[in-house]
């Protein structure tokens, strides 16, 4: 059955987390009902990632199959339908085999911080409103490219086979008026990201040293990370594929 990738972004305030379960609204539901009303039959959508409640994303990807034509007419219709904090910007044919989630070769998140009290910023960066030394929080997101197992960062009671991420970026800047950090892997575990920014953020803070970033990450127990950045400041910017993966578009 033919299959294509619908690319899509999202404001995650409002949702409890990207992909569907038992309780909540999520953005793959609110999808699927739009993609129902749209061509009034049913669709299975497969994610590309996984978001948490609050979490947004820049760039995101399901994929489906269906023997209807689809066309870029349909993504005005479809976004018609969808709530103003859901936006697809295209649905493209891929190979039959294609796979939105597995055959993503990596992926990048942006962490956003805000120092000063801005209305403007509350659903999409942290306030934290304390003194930071941004050396030190370089130094801190250099170590972590000397690492591949984050147990220590990764949340309990998630079921994966192991740890090992192998991380291509990391790295905090200015922008915009915002500190953010932005990294790229070929995968994340379960909170990974929210919990190394709140621990970098001691090493900027002046309460962990770098060793005592070594030491939690040799540790692998999640108990002596913190996980307390909260999921409003985290975005998913892209997801990547071999280039291959959308040349029927």
């Amino acid at each position: 059955m033919p299959r294509y990738f619908l690319e899509l972004s999202y404001k995650g305030t409002a949702y409890s987390g990207f992909q569907i379960q038992d309780t909540g609204t999520t953005i793959q539901s609110v999808v699927t009902e739009a993609l129902q009303t749209i061509f009034r039959q049913p669709f299975a959508l497969t994610g590309s990632s996984r978001t948490d409640a609050g979490v947004h994303a820049k760039q995101n990807y399901f994929h489906f199959d269906t023997e209807l034509e689809i066309s870029s007419r349909q993504v005005y219709g479809l976004n018609a339908v969808l709530p103003k904090d859901i936006a697809v910007h295209r649905i493209v044919p891929v190979a039959d085999d294609a796979h939105a989630r597995f055959q993503a070769t990596s992926r990048s998140y942006r962490y956003s911080i805000h120092t000063q009290k801005d209305p403007f910023l509350t659903e999409t960066a942290w306030l934290y409103p304390f003194p930071i030394q941004k050396e030190a929080l370089q130094e801190a997101a250099a170590v972590l490219m000397e690492y591949t197992d984050f147990t220590s960062f990764s949340k309990r009671n998630t079921q994966v086979n192991n740890f090992n991420c192998q991380l291509s970026r990391s790295e905090w800047m200015e922008k915009d008026g915002l500190l953010v950090y932005e990294v790229t892997a070929n995968r994340f575990l379960r909170g990974m990201i929210r919990g190394l920014v709140a621990t970098m953020l001691k090493t900027g803070r002046g309460t962990l040293s770098m060793q005592g970033l070594r030491q939690i990450l040799e540790a692998k127990d999640c108990s002596k990370a913190d996980f307390s950045a909260p999921a409003h400041g985290l975005c998913l910017m892209q997801v990547n594929y071999p280039t291959t993966i959308l040349t029927l578009s």
